[in-house]
């Protein structure tokens, strides 16, 4: 008899449970770690995650566990959805744990806040194993839950990696399609975050569609010209990790990062906004380190340099907006010309 996969998730919030979930369904032998010791008793006992994903029945042979040592050990395949801020923490506590044929998959867009860095690049830093993957695309946690059907990516440039995890989470309302573009599924999962923001807010502002679709179609632009900057293939961006996972985040209140820019187009500061929300907004920190990189790399990206004036330097909103329609005038899609151009 074959063996079943044995899978463990790290971190205890909506999208590292909606996969659980999904796992155990397929029946793998599932265990989700988590710190918080009440939210351990609560799966176990009543097959919820009331704060994260209120309403969502759990399978009843999913394990929640505040044993890190023993889920590490029980599994051959390690999901990491830890936030971007814990992200370096959790993972320094298990590299001693990690051996050869452990396969390390990340589900966290954004950066190491500490310093210019993709969650892969502190995988990577482990010397026990280099099977590494990433899963991006449009996953709002509360919809996957609710059996919505839903597209994801998993890119690596190993194929033993991106074939486990497809095997791991297919099912009839979750489809994971290959990538081998590592940097430009989690480059695109991590920006788009800022861009959400802006969107949330044109929305509270009650602005046209035409003027929507130009806002997103003018992020994809932004992204994908600092994401090739970066070694990332443009054509990645117009899959499911960049194009898709930037409607879904751009359109939904579901959304942290769009709740947001529609709270602070409503008026509210950046600090209640966040309060109010009680979830990480990955964009805010996202946003900083960006800005930085870009001005550094001279990379044109009005709308996220608009956007970090406006939170952080104190920027009327129109400026963010009209940033669109005073910057400079070049192409439309860069990388389909031979001329390209820094500039869009």
């Amino acid at each position: 008899m074959i063996k079943k996969h044995s899978v463990c998730v790290l971190g205890g919030g909506s999208f590292g449970t909606a996969l659980a979930n999904i796992m155990a369904n397929n029946g793998y032998q599932v265990s989700q770690w988590m710190r918080n010791e009440q939210q351990v008793e609560e799966i176990n006992l009543t097959g919820l995650n009331s704060r994260y994903l209120p309403g969502a029945e759990l399978h009843h042979e999913l394990l929640a566990t505040s044993n890190l040592e023993q889920a590490i050990k029980d599994s051959d395949t390690i999901f990491v959805s830890i936030p971007s801020k814990s992200f370096e923490q959790v993972v320094e506590r298990i590299a001693p744990l990690l051996t050869a044929d452990k396969l390390l998959i990340s589900t966290t867009k954004g950066f190491n806040p500490n310093r210019f860095e993709l969650m892969s690049d502190i995988l990577r830093r482990n010397p026990a194993t280099q099977q590494i993957g990433v899963l991006s695309g449009p996953n709002l946690a509360k919809e996957i839950a609710a059996g919505q059907i839903t597209g994801s990516v998993i890119a690596s440039d190993d194929e033993k990696v991106r074939s486990r995890v497809i095997e791991l989470l297919k099912s009839k309302t979750f489809r994971v399609y290959e990538n081998v573009d590592s940097t430009g599924v989690e480059l695109a999962g991590a920006l788009k975050n800022i861009y959400a923001i802006v969107c949330g807010l044109a929305k509270a502002l009650k602005v046209g569609e035409n003027t929507m679709a130009m806002i997103m179609t003018r992020s994809l632009a932004e992204m994908s010209r600092f994401a090739v900057h970066f070694g990332a293939n443009p054509m990645t961006f117009l899959g499911l990790a960049g194009m898709g996972d930037l409607i879904a985040t751009c359109s939904s209140p579901l959304s942290r990062n769009y709740r947001v820019g529609f709270a602070i187009g409503s008026g509210q500061s950046l600090d209640s906004a966040v309060e109010e929300i009680g979830e990480v907004a990955e964009g805010v920190n996202t946003l900083r380190m960006v800005v930085e990189e870009a001005s550094k790399h001279q990379l044109y990206m009005p709308l996220a340099v608009g956007l970090s004036r406006l939170l952080f330097d104190g920027a009327k909103l129109d400026t963010l907006i009209g940033s669109m329609m005073t910057g400079e005038q070049k192409w439309d899609v860069e990388f389909a010309t031979e001329k390209g151009t820094k500039h869009g």
